[in-house]
């Protein structure tokens, strides 16, 4: 087999690295994301330098910016830590006081707890914007399982609610059996060896789940087998194979509403999380007026994972780069935090 065949389902930043010898070895870089730890993290240095930042003549906000988006979240929660103990003061309160818009929301989410920023925006998603299908299934599908409890434990500690309620209260049908099951975390673990048996099992399932009552059938499979089990094993593929058309297919006939949309959605994670991503990030630069609240929640929650894959993913995908995006679409004081986030040009 040529090395151009073994490649081709790999995503670019895959692809880069098998190159190296490096695809299973992300530790060779520490990361996939674009921000890392800061080797000179001085958290003295810090704190002074964002009190002269807002108490100087008229708020320094590119000193702001520079120093949150090149720390590490836990650095960052250093930071604030230190600056209460310095000051008696509240960094994220002062902040605020001193922003505004679309950067105070950025600096806010920063300054937060990965598991308090989810929690919050599963809140949102469930009680306020009607989209539980676009950002539910983003939190609950695409964070592992200890970010998962921690979000759900973050959710009950700020809301006094536990999130499988709210989603009993705020959803229904085929959406909430959805929700209700990721927000479980039964997802089976990758033994590492691919059950064929069981992926035949799988696809003869999901051919005959096609009349009514048959719903629940598309959850738990979608919902509880492992991603590596969906796509090594071939079940995504297989069914195809069966039935002449991709399973998205099936899903867009069979189902309706924001059932439709999750199940694309969670099919479009279990593929490829990093062009999934992507394909959001597109979506959000595409609207008259920039989606900032996903375009921030996006490149926050991905910036110490996998912003790296996502922006090769985004390249390959439309053509133009995620940075030269990002320039051409966002306005304002943000527009430095994000492009920040995203870090660098793809040529």
């Amino acid at each position: 087999m040529s090395v151009t065949s073994e490649k081709m389902g790999l995503s670019l930043t895959q692809e880069i690295l098998s190159y190296l010898g490096l695809a299973n070895k992300t530790a060779a870089w520490g990361t996939l994301g674009t921000l890392r730890t800061f080797l000179s993290f001085s958290v003295d240095k810090d704190v002074q330098r964002l009190l002269r930042a807002i108490t100087g003549q008229g708020v320094d906000r590119t000193a702001i910016v520079d120093v949150l988006t090149n720390r590490s979240r836990e650095q960052r929660q250093l930071i604030a830590q230190a600056f209460r103990e310095r000051t008696q003061q509240d960094l994220l309160k002062s902040l605020q006081a001193a922003l505004s818009g679309h950067l105070e929301g950025i600096v806010v989410a920063l300054l937060q707890p990965a598991a308090r920023l989810d929690a919050r925006e599963l809140r949102t998603a469930l009680k306020d914007s009607g989209a539980a299908e676009d950002v539910g299934v983003e939190i609950l599908a695409t964070r592992t399982p200890p970010q998962l409890q921690e979000c759900l434990a973050a959710y009950k500690h700020d809301f006094q609610v536990e999130a499988e309620e709210d989603i009993k209260s705020e959803t229904s049908g085929t959406l909430q059996d959805l929700l209700l099951a990721l927000a479980k975390g039964g997802r089976e673990s990758y033994s590492e060896i691919i059950d064929y048996n069981l992926a035949e099992q799988d696809v003869q399932a999901l051919k005959q789940a096609e009349g009514p009552s048959t719903e629940g059938i598309w959850v738990l499979i979608l919902t509880q087998r492992n991603p590596e089990h969906l796509v090594r094993a071939q079940v995504f593929d297989q069914y195809q194979r069966r039935t002449g058309h991709e399973l998205e297919h099936t899903v867009r006939n069979r189902f309706h509403g924001d059932a439709q949309r999750a199940l694309l959605s969670l099919a479009s994670v279990i593929r490829n999380t990093a062009l999934y991503f992507a394909h959001k990030l597109h979506q959000a630069l595409q609207e008259t007026e920039p989606n900032y609240q996903a375009l921030m929640r996006i490149l926050i929650s991905r910036s110490e994972t996998d912003l790296l894959s996502i922006r090769a993913e985004f390249r390959r995908k439309f053509g133009k780069s995620l940075y030269s995006s990002l320039q051409d679409a966002v306005k304002g004081d943000c527009r430095l935090a994000l492009l920040a986030l995203c870090r660098a040009e793809d040529l």
